[in-house]
């Protein structure tokens, strides 16, 4: 099995690590394209794989080739490439907000009025630059079981992976793909508190970052509801209720949500 890639950025380097981690093949059968020098570079460098400067090539030598190219250039890319897609092929495309429709129609040659192209769409996340992504995951009609199970090895190999109706794929890009942003901004404001409370501005990301992680592993670990661990926190009369009584009088549930709507919505613009 041969695995390309048509685009080398950050989450297809990440792919791409987690595939040499568990070993699933040798870097010498991973072959990969970029628009940029500096990217085929690097991952050359980094990773051992073959990196070259056409996508034609990678088309030809892949059995389940990945699409990891920003949405702006997924239509010139699919022009290029479409006479060369082998019908065995697997594609496997990360690109946000460009469904599998999309794709069967782009990849369509000469008067062909139905597609048979083997097409799974997926959505992970930065958190797969450290091995601990979630990606949704929806393939078409044309991938047979066997396939997606290679498909979803290969993504589990840098998280966890699990299969949606893809008409849910624009809410996974929400709770998953862009809410690790929120986080982060959610773990910066904690650290700028902790700061104006006197603690050195290192230790604090440190202290808010780790609260975060293990606040996440207790949710995914006990399988008890969020609003349960929460209360398992809050003491009557205590220091936390306090500042839940805060949070819930500046509306932080109904930021999020909207912010979550905004981005699904967004989504659907690309």
């Amino acid at each position: 099995m041969k695995i390309g890639f048509i685009g080398l950025g950050n989450m297809a380097r990440a792919i791409i690590g987690g595939i040499l981690k568990d070993k699933i093949i040798p870097a010498k059968d991973i072959i990969g394209s970029d628009k940029f020098e500096a990217a085929r570079k690097n991952a050359a460098k980094d990773f051992k794989i073959t990196a070259v400067d056409s996508n034609i090539k990678v088309v030809e030598e892949s059995d389940i080739l990945f699409f990891a190219v920003k949405p702006q250039f997924l239509p010139e890319v699919l022009e290029e490439i479409k006479a060369s897609v082998k019908k065995e092929t697997v594609i496997v495309s990360i690109v946000a907000g460009k469904t599998i429709g999309y794709l069967e129609d782009g990849l369509k040659v000469g008067n062909s009025k139905t597609s048979k192209v083997k097409i799974v769409r997926c959505m992970p996340n930065t958190p797969a630059l450290v091995g601990e992504g979630c990606t949704g995951v929806s393939p078409n009609a044309n991938v047979t079981k066997a396939e997606l199970e290679k498909v979803l090895k290969i993504l589990s190999s840098f998280g966890k992976a699990h299969v949606v109706s893809e008409k849910l794929m624009d809410a996974v890009g929400a709770v998953s793909g862009s809410s690790p942003a929120f986080v982060f901004m959610f773990i910066e404001a904690m650290a700028d508190g902790a700061v104006a409370g006197g603690m050195p501005r290192a230790q604090a990301y440190e202290f808010a970052a780790q609260a975060v992680l293990g606040s996440a592993k207790l949710v995914l670990e006990t399988g008890k509801h969020p609003g349960e661990l929460k209360d398992m926190v809050c003491s009557p009369g205590g220091t936390t209720i306090e500042g839940v009584k805060v949070l819930e009088e500046c509306g932080m549930r109904g930021a999020i949500m909207d912010a979550m709507e905004a981005v699904i919505e967004k989504t659907k613009q690309l």
